[in-house]
């Protein structure tokens, strides 16, 4: 058996070349490659997101596998842990399975003696080095291109356009939401949009400024007009607020607000710390209009005592069950998030001080509280239409699959709808690989996560992994499974009889 793992970090680290080199050492050694798993494009860093690898340490822990070595092209391609003990482990679980790891590429044997030990330790440290100088050396370089005016991701905003440039600063075209560029010596720059967007932002500071309309107050005028956000939706007092106390409708390019490096917590930057070049684009609001704007907006939290703040958002926490910065970014007469954190120099110290415990998924308990109730519902509905299609259905409640004419096993999977901050959607599944179903059904939710969007009917053969993440447009090998209905899988449920021929 082999694994195989490349990010984007070297061309000698291309799937081909380390399949061609671990393929000639089972030669050399006399053995047979009767299975391969392949992670594609994924970071060492961590387990997150190698499902070949979850795969692999799932079948030998679980004692299904049917080999007896693991081939991997080097100690790096095992992975870059930050945490040494941690790729240890990985091994040691395959040993403890009587599952020998071999590293085709190293210069020594993998065979447990003292010498190897000290040296595979000393390599897991230099693959974990790697990624960390790599990182401060990525971060370094994109410091450089904001002081040069170059946008670092993320969307443009209302109002704002991000357009690709060539290395000689020609423009090539406008990138669309989602939309990345392709070649390493392109870059983005933000560009004013269309006219009656900016006339929008600009009425929107009038209004805020001059006659001393609330944030709420400005998104109800807007949305009672019609009048839609750049991704589509209906405008809150959180994306107002947002178009308020940005930098980018000045021309500022600012960069470090967050840091979330080598897949370590996500930490909010104090303001000494920001990257930032003012008058790197061209702006749309005037900078006296802005500042008075900030003001207005640091003036509602100076004229509180902390005790004043605390005791508002006490009053939230109590209203909601739960905080968040969006919650709490949607609260008419309520400081902002980024007031509560400059105050008390985390939210989450600010939660701590109301005595709110945030779990990891706390802005979606409701939706997923939500979901579980509604799949019994979806189950019976798919358990219909089967029958209806002239199959006889039996629900096996151990597994909550459904058995069709004792043929064949149908599970049921509802994918919740994630927005990234771009506006772009996505759906995690997790799947049962253990029950083996011969049909998946996965219904993905729409944007509001209340009723499907549509279905993918996926068969046995095609579910390799527990995770699977979708995207809107997933390519041929997904998408060919895509149903608008499941009328498809009903017909699979009607029996034809077949006489008996001389």
């Amino acid at each position: 058996m082999s694994y195989v793992r490349m990010s984007t970090d070297h061309q000698r680290y291309s799937t081909e070349n380390q399949a061609d080199a671990i393929e000639a050492y089972a030669l050399a050694n006399g053995m047979t490659l009767v299975r391969r798993y392949i992670d594609q494009g994924k970071s060492g860093l961590s387990t997150e997101g190698r499902q070949a690898f979850e795969k692999l340490i799932a079948d030998v822990s679980g004692g299904s596998a049917d080999f007896d070595v693991i081939l991997v092209y080097d100690i790096s391609r095992w992975g870059r842990f930050q945490d040494t003990d941690e790729s240890a482990s990985y091994e040691y679980i395959c040993r403890k399975q009587g599952v020998e790891v071999l590293y085709c590429a190293e210069q020594f044997e993998n065979d447990g003696s003292a010498v190897t030990t000290i040296v595979k330790n000393v390599k897991r440290a230099m693959a974990a080095l790697y990624s960390h100088d790599l990182s401060h050396k990525v971060f370094v370089g994109q410091c450089r291109l904001i002081g040069l005016g170059y946008r670092q991701g993320g969307a443009a905003g209302f109002g704002l356009r991000r357009v690709l440039i060539d290395e000689q600063g020609n423009v090539k075209g406008e990138l669309g939401n989602g939309e990345r560029k392709s070649l390493q010596t392109d870059r983005v720059v933000l560009v004013p949009g269309p006219p009656a967007e900016r006339e929008i932002v600009a009425r929107i500071f009038y209004l805020f400024v001059e006659l001393g309309r609330s944030e709420g107050q400005i998104a109800a005028l807007l949305n009672g007009e019609g009048i839609v956000t750049d991704l589509g939706r209906a405008w809150t007092r959180g994306t107002i607020h947002q178009i308020l106390t940005n930098e980018k409708y000045v021309g500022n390019n600012v960069y470090n607000r967050v840091s979330f490096k080598l897949k370590k917590r996500r930490v909010r930057n104090a303001p000494e710390d920001w990257v930032r070049s003012d008058g790197a684009f061209q702006a749309i609001v005037e900078r006296q209009l802005f500042e008075r704007a900030a003001a207005i907006v640091a003036a509602r939290s100076q004229r509180l005592t902390d005790e004043d703040m605390l005791a508002l958002l006490g009053k939230l926490f109590d209203e909601m069950g739960m905080l968040s910065g969006l919650i709490i970014d949607e609260q008419e007469g309520l400081p902002s998030s980024s007031a509560y954190r400059s105050r008390f120099g985390s939210m989450l110290r600010a939660y701590a001080l109301v005595g709110y415990r945030p779990r990891r998924d706390y802005r979606y308990i409701e939706i997923n509280r939500a979901l579980r109730r509604k799949h019994p519902e979806v189950l019976e509905a798919v358990a219909a239409g089967l029958r209806e299609g002239g199959g006889e259905v039996r629900h096996d409640p151990a597994t909550d699959m459904l058995w069709v004419n004792d043929e064949f096993s149908v599970s049921v999977v509802i994918s919740r709808c994630l927005l990234t901050g771009a506006g772009s959607r996505r759906w995690q599944l997790r799947l049962d690989t253990g029950l083996l179903p011969d049909i998946t059904v996965v219904v993905r939710m729409d944007d509001a996560n209340c009723a499907a969007l549509d279905y993918y009917l996926l068969p046995r053969i095609d579910v390799l992994s527990e995770r699977v993440r979708l995207a809107d447009h997933n390519g041929l090998v997904l998408d060919a499974y895509r149903q608008l209905d499941l009328n498809l899988l009903f017909s699979f449920s009607s029996q034809t009889i077949v006489r008996e021929t001389a």
